[in-house]
Order: structure tokens, then C-alpha cells, then sequence
């Protein structure tokens, strides 16, 4: 199956739900897509949530496995100019046009 992950925010603990839904899939044979639109793309707020457990969420962990196993994660580049991010480490910067390719393809779509 095709499978398309679009991440839309940045609370930790979602992030680490979709990266880790992402990669069990693969494990499963499907063929992963992510894509990370609006608050998505500050992936790197990974750490500890307030009143939960001390130890930081995995969520650049899940997404170097992720990329390991054959999966490609997309990062809006709009999204990521109006925030000021950069160029990220372990995202390919990609268009509204990407977006468009994942959800048109994919079998399923799953939004986070």
C-alpha cells in the first residue's frame, strides 16, 4: 500500500505518534511518504512535554530511521521561509505541488 503522512504540528508527542506510525508501515512493506506542512516543519521541538516523563521524546531518532529505511520526508518550503528554519538536516525542501503528488497517489492519508 501507498501510504502519505501529513504532519501539521509540532507537539512532540504527535510528532513521535506520526514518525513512529511511519516507520511501523514500512516494517509492514508500505510504500511511506511525510510530509511536514505549517508547524510541521519545526520538527526539531522534540523534547520533554511539562508533568510527563523526564526523558525527551525521539522524535529525530524516528525520523533518521525513517529516512534509513527508504522513506523520504518533505518539508513545506513555505512554511519553512515564513518561520525563519532554514535549510533542514533531515527534510528535502518541496512545494505545495509535493503535497499535491503525495495525497493524489497514496492509496491512504493520514494527517497528524
Amino acid at each position: 500500500m501507498r501510504l502519505g503522512v501529513i504532519v501539521y504540528t509540532n507537539d512532540p508527542e504527535t510528532m513521535q505518534n506520526a514518525l513512529e506510525f511511519a516507520n511501523y508501515s514500512q516494517l509492514k512493506k508500505d510504500i511511506v511518504r511525510v510530509y511536514l506542512l505549517g508547524k510541521g516543519v519545526e520538527y526539531q521541538v522534540h523534547g520533554k512535554m511539562e508533568g510527563y516523563s523526564t526523558q525527551p521524546f525521539k522524535t529525530i531518532e524516528h525520523m533518521k530511521k525513517f529516512i534509513d529505511n527508504g522513506g523520504e520526508i518533505l518539508a513545506s518550503g513555505k512554511c519553512l521561509e515564513f518561520r525563519e528554519l532554514g535549510v533542514p538536516e533531515l527534510c528535502k525542501i518541496s512545494s505545495i505541488d509535493d503535497l499535491y503528488s503525495i495525497v493524489t497517489e497514496s492509496d491512504r492519508v493520514v494527517t497528524f
